[in-house]
């Protein structure tokens, strides 16, 4: 396989993909004003009922979260606590109350960083309201629910009419729970480099995304499901305007830049190596998947270059189709956005 120095070989690309970055990291996008759209929302806080029960008589406190919850306490209890509902009552009682003991500390440190939780929910509603806008056959949800799990579990999930923000992920980077290495086992640390607040709305809003167009079986080329990516990443972008491009893909902000400034060579990789028509799942993970670093182009490089390559492709389309809305981007055939971008950078 032909490989490429993300740090050496990409000089002669310097000055254009430098244009391309001021272009792709700064450039403006004209959006909508949602600002009047009407969108029924509110906030509840589990984990503040629940670490503040009565562990003394903690079953009758589940039972009464359990009908303020019906669906989201089920789920809490049996899928993210992995209670097993076949257990006595005292084991269950005694697994619960441990629980809430060994978190509190963690529980502690989401309350001050959320005292306030208004920004957030500020911030999933103007995305929301593009929502609405870009989507409108889409039934939003009508709730928050916030809570706390396991540091190695779920994190950010949507369920029935409600976004659900698992706090215990969106702690700072470098919150010390993050650095065990329980933790670091299920989310090594290019991953809870993003379990910072900034990511709330970006995880609800690709939630929505990912409910209203499932992603389709994984038996398509690395090109097209590159592209299916881009999409994604594309109507993101459309639903938080304001937040910039690096954390939309996840990428530090010189990870995003280097990519813009080497973007001829990255295409190139995927090129000179034949990897476009590749159908190959453990292949294609390699590109589109989470991981630290593209190992063709070296350590300083990010994972999921292909979503970047496919973000591209979707923009160059968007660039000669600007009437197409989003709602009729998802639903485009990716080959067909193939054929048409013509991407060559």
């Amino acid at each position: 396989m032909v490989k490429l120095s993300f740090n050496t070989l990409f000089l002669r690309y310097a000055l254009l993909g430098f244009l391309f970055c001021l272009y792709g990291c700064t450039g403006t996008q004209k959006k909508p004003d949602v600002s009047g759209m009407a969108i029924p929302l509110t906030t509840l806080r589990f984990e503040q009922s629940l670490f503040k029960a009565d562990t003394n008589h903690i079953l009758q406190a589940m039972d009464s979260l359990l009908h303020l919850y019906p669906r989201f306490g089920e789920n809490f209890l049996y899928t993210i606590l992995n209670v097993d509902p076949h257990w006595q009552g005292d084991t269950a009682a005694q697994y619960i109350k441990g629980f809430i003991q060994s978190y509190t500390p963690v529980y502690d440190t989401a309350e001050k960083i959320f005292a306030d939780f208004t920004p957030y929910e500020k911030q999933i509603k103007e995305g929301m309201q593009y929502m609405k806008y870009y989507i409108p056959d889409y039934t939003l949800p009508s709730r928050i629910i916030t809570y706390i799990g396991p540091l190695d579990g779920y994190g950010d999930i949507l369920d029935e009419n409600s976004i659900i923000v698992g706090l215990h992920q969106h702690l700072g980077s470098q919150y010390s729970g993050y650095q065990s290495e329980w933790v670091q086992q299920t989310y090594p640390q290019y991953i809870t480099r993003r379990f910072t607040p900034q990511f709330i709305s970006i995880n609800a809003m690709k939630n929505l995304i990912d409910d209203r167009f499932p992603e389709k079986p994984a038996d398509k080329s690395l090109a097209v499901q590159m592209v299916e990516k881009g999409k994604r990443l594309y109507l993101l972008q459309k639903l938080l305007p304001n937040t910039p491009e690096y954390n939309i893909i996840g990428y530090t902000e010189k990870q995003l830049a280097d990519c813009y400034k080497h973007e001829a060579s990255i295409w190139q990789l995927f090129v000179m190596n034949n990897l476009l028509q590749n159908t190959d799942n453990g292949t294609i993970k390699n590109y589109i998947g989470e991981s630290p670093k593209t190992q063709e182009l070296g350590e300083a490089s990010p994972g999921n270059i292909g979503s970047f390559c496919g973000w591209q492709i979707v923009k160059k389309y968007m660039t000669e189709n600007e009437k197409l809305e989003p709602k009729e981007l998802m639903e485009t055939d990716a080959e067909k956005i193939i054929e048409k971008a013509k991407y060559k950078p």
